[in-house]
């Protein structure tokens, strides 16, 4: 009984270090309406990349992780809560896609990019991966 009880402390202590450097990171407003626009072509990005098959193993599972979570109806932290509702997501998609780009390159995110130049752009802005 007493390991449960350990293992709900040490999971609400980390949901609350993540609510903190939520806040400490959160996204201005910009930046929340450009990701926004972003979205549709993103998913498709990701998708198509978790589908890769000459991508490293590794990172398609990363990949498809983040796209099983990004469908799952409850998060970190709810999207209800204003600007850091939204703010959990976005901050999964840059380390994922960051990763991603260390991995196999930025040519495999460029190459599976659906959008226009304008939007890989902003992606890369967004993101901080460098062209």
């Amino acid at each position: 009984m007493r390991w449960i009880v350990g293992i709900v402390v040490a999971l609400l202590a980390v949901w609350a270090a993540l609510v903190v450097a939520l806040l400490l990171v959160k996204p201005d407003k910009f930046r929340l309406g450009e990701a926004l626009r972003l979205l549709p072509d993103l998913l498709r990005l990701l998708r198509r990349l978790a589908a890769d098959r000459t991508l490293p193993r590794g990172v398609r599972i990363r990949l498809g992780l983040l796209l099983a979570y990004l469908a799952v109806p409850f998060d970190l932290i709810p999207d209800f809560v204003p600007v850091l509702g939204y703010a959990d997501d976005a901050i999964l998609v840059i380390a994922v896609l960051r990763s991603t780009v260390r991995r196999a390159g930025l040519d495999a995110v460029r190459r599976h990019w659906p959008g226009t130049e304008e939007g890989f752009a902003a992606l890369t802005h967004l993101t901080g991966i460098n062209r």
